[in-house]
Formats: C-alpha cells, structure tokens, sequence
C-alpha cells in the first residue's frame, strides 16, 4: 500500500503510472522507506474532546477508567491498515471492559513476514514475529489485518506476483502456516490457543476481485481452524454491492449520533468521506507521513472497520464467559 507523499512531483508521477501501469503497479501494496520501528508494549488510549483526534464514541470520550483486571490481553498483526487503525481499535477494545490491545502493525507488510519459518529478508523484525509476540503478550485473541501486498514491496512474497495463481496459493498457505505458528507458540507458552480473528479487506479501486479471493482465503482458513472471520471490510463499502468501491456512503446510524463522524450530515441521513481524495486504499483522513504512524485524526472509515472487528471479538467472548 502507497503513502501519500507530500512531493508534488511524486503525485503527478504516480498519477501518470495509474495511467500507464494500472493499480497493481503503483497503488496495491504499501512499500515504506523503513520498517515502522519499535513498537509500544500495548497501545495507549486516544485523548478526546478535540477534532484532530479520535475518540471512538461518546462512552469513550468521557473520562473512563483503566481495563479492569478480567480484562483479557489481545494482539494486533498487520500492514499500513493495520498501523493507522490500532489507536481507534484499541479504544474501542478498551470501551467494552473486557479487553486491552497489544499492537504491533509494520506498514507494506504481510502474513509471510510474520513467520518465525522465513528465514529470508523480512519487514518485521525477531521480537515481532507472530509466535514471539505471542510468547511475550500471552494474548488471548489475535487479531489480523493485511491487505494482500505482493512481491517488489515486501521481499517475503518472492516470486508470488500480485494477482496471479500463484499469489492466492502463497496467502493460503501463508495463512495456514501462520496460524500453526500461533498455536506452537502458546503451546510453548503454556496459554490456551488463542482465537484468532482474520479482518477482511474493503473493496479494491480498481481490482474488486482480488479482495473477494483474499477474504475468501482468510474466511475458509477462520473456518477450517475454528476461527474467526470479522467482516469489517464489508462496512466499508456499498450494501448493495460489498466489492465496489466508492469515497463517501451514507452516514450510517451511529455516524448520525456521533455528527462528529458524518463528515457531511444533511436532513436525513448525509454522507461521510471513508478516503482522501488524493489516496484510495487508507482510510485515515490526515495526510500520510514518510514515518508510518497511527492516524491522528477523526476518519470514519477506521471508526467502521474498529466497530465492526471490536463486535465481532466482544462477541466471542461473551459466548465464551462462564
């Protein structure tokens, strides 16, 4: 996945590559200029009250104590998506009571990365590999969000060109391995396996249908584990047609109680930008830095995609208390 780069030159060339090169080339994937760097023990609550930043919802906003003790820890692994999300994740994480967030994005990414098993150049340095992380964090629920980046962005993909057969048989077996990995981990830990939750992805601009196999993969891999599969990228696009992308939806009904989140309210309903004009595959309505970051400011289509994952986990659960 692509930053935004402040260059103006760099704008106009990647908008003449579109043209020459299609998606694939200049937009699917994320490279960055450096791995996202240390990452924080557990991801710290987002101050509210101001517009450039993001509290997850009028609870949220209000002064709220710390997790209590029975909340359970939980891991977040993924791409840029990943990396601009957490802060509003964890909020809404937190708001439930039930669990505190553990996050540890690398933007231009993947599950290959992740491995303990690639013994090749990676994006995610030792002490963030999945079954590390899980050694440590001794998570209850891990949570994965990657968006499908391919070779000449992350060097794990080797020869697993973007959209290709080949690409879907290295996320499926990816996927797999990953999730033995996990399980390994906390059997060496000594924890229980922890519930892992693979995030769909929201429609592509330009090739709807590689995000429809890549959920595919990671929906038939949540159930052939026991796992879960949280749709969250389905809110981030029509209702009536899940893979076609568009910059703005109708407010939907807690962006219309929160107008903080509807971007564009009017008498009945408004609409809310889940894209800047100028990027359309993050969500985050800031400006993208060279140095990846979470996202600083309000953006509803984070705020939908945290929903969505936060429910889905809550859910879980709850099924799973007493």
């Amino acid at each position: 996945m692509t930053q935004r780069w402040v260059v103006p030159l760099l704008g106009v060339l990647a908008l003449a590559l579109v043209g020459a090169l299609g998606w694939s080339v200049v937009f699917a994937s994320d490279p960055t200029d450096a791995p996202s760097g240390p990452r924080p023990a557990a991801t710290a609550p987002v101050p509210g009250g101001s517009a450039s930043t993001l509290p997850p919802d009028g609870a949220a906003e209000s002064a709220t104590p710390g997790p209590p003790a029975r909340a359970v820890p939980a891991l977040y692994l993924g791409d840029s998506l990943a990396m601009e999300s957490q802060k509003a994740l964890a909020e809404r994480l937190r708001a439930t009571g039930r669990v505190t967030l553990h996050s540890a994005p690398h933007s231009g990414t993947t599950l290959c990365d992740y491995l303990t098993a690639w013994r090749g150049k990676s994006l995610v340095p030792a002490g963030d590999k999945a079954a590390a992380l899980v050694r440590t964090v001794r998570p209850r629920v891990v949570i994965l969000q990657f968006w499908g980046n391919a070779w000449g962005y992350t060097p794990c993909m080797a020869g697993a060109t973007y959209g290709t057969a080949g690409y879907y048989d290295r996320y499926a077996a990816d996927a797999r391995a990953l999730t033995e990995e996990i399980a390994a981990a906390a059997r060496a830990a000594g924890i229980a396996r922890p519930k892992i939750v693979w995030a769909s992805q929201a429609p592509d601009a330009f090739h709807p249908d590689r995000v429809r196999r890549v959920n595919a993969v990671y929906a038939d891999r949540a159930a052939a584990s026991g796992d879960l599969y949280a749709d969250a990228g389905r809110t981030l696009g029509p209702t009536d047609d899940r893979f076609r992308w568009v910059r703005r939806l109708p407010c939907d009904a807690y962006e219309r109680a929160h107008p903080a989140y509807c971007t564009h309210p009017a008498p009945g309903g408004g609409l809310t930008d889940l894209h800047r004009t100028d990027d359309a595959l993050h969500f985050c309505l800031a400006p993208t830095t060279t140095t990846p970051r979470p996202c600083p400011v309000r953006s509803p289509g984070i705020d939908r995609f945290a929903r969505a994952v936060t429910a889905t986990v809550a859910d879980w659960l709850r099924s799973t208390a007493g």
